[in-house]
């Protein structure tokens, strides 16, 4: 079995992941295969966090672009990120991984509040961690909800599932000459304006020396062989 070359992982999936091919709502066939990618990682013996997007159901942002309150679209965009929490911790649990959802924003019913020790307990015991409602407070992403919660879990590294296979001078799919990035520093992330993860995780993740690796979600396997060490996708140090 391959050794992994972290032990506390946060791995940052976005709500678009989910949908697939169908670029909305939770395709069941590509959760099921993001689940059975996370248990191959899962079975090195880990802990893991998991933060989850929701733009595949709604994007505050976007909604605020044309004329809703920020602060309003930012929350429905929050409970977007529970419903695929949810989705998510019934995938993992159907192939046996023990899980725990922890959301920012209260909902006894379907998840524990967010408690930073109790989370760590959680790690401690092997179990995966979904944190859902991003941070709790509108005008912050989940981008920054993923540094926020590496942070405080004390993880080694973010891992930035994305659709394509690392980070380019410019759009992959609209320049066929776009060149690809094996590593950066959080400086020249900043400097270039590149959008993989914004500006607010990049800064917290410099200030707190937690590496990033942004790499592409869609070739199964790929969640292990980061995990392992392999040179894949594009690392920012």
């Amino acid at each position: 079995m391959s050794k992994p070359a972290y032990q506390r992982v946060l791995l940052k999936l976005s709500g678009e992941a989910l949908a697939g091919k169908n670029g909305s709502g939770i395709d069941i066939k590509v959760i099921r295969q993001i689940a059975e990618d996370v248990k191959s990682a899962y079975d090195l013996g880990i802990e893991l966090g998991v933060v989850i997007g929701g733009g595949n159901i709604f994007r505050g942002i976007a909604a605020s672009a044309t004329g809703m309150d920020r602060s309003s679209s930012d929350y429905m965009g929050m409970l977007a990120t529970c419903i695929n929490a949810l989705a998510l911790q019934e995938a993992f649990e159907k192939i046996g991984m023990v899980t725990r959802v922890q959301s920012a924003i209260e909902m006894a019913q379907i998840a524990e509040p967010y408690i930073r020790r109790r989370a760590m307990r959680h790690l401690e015991k092997k179990r995966v961690v979904i944190f859902a409602a991003g941070t709790g407070s509108p005008y912050f992403t989940t981008d920054t909800a993923a540094a926020l919660r590496a942070m405080e879990i004390n993880a080694e590294v973010i891992l930035k599932a994305t659709k394509v296979d690392g980070v380019y001078d410019k759009d992959p799919e609209l320049f066929s000459d776009a060149v690809k990035f094996d590593q950066l520093t959080y400086i020249d992330m900043l400097n270039k304006g590149l959008k993989v993860m914004d500006s607010t995780a990049v800064s917290l993740s410099m200030d707190n020396k937690v590496p990033i690796i942004t790499f592409n979600l869609s070739v199964p396997g790929n969640i292990k062989r980061v995990i392992c060490g392999e040179k894949i996708g594009t690392i920012i140090h």
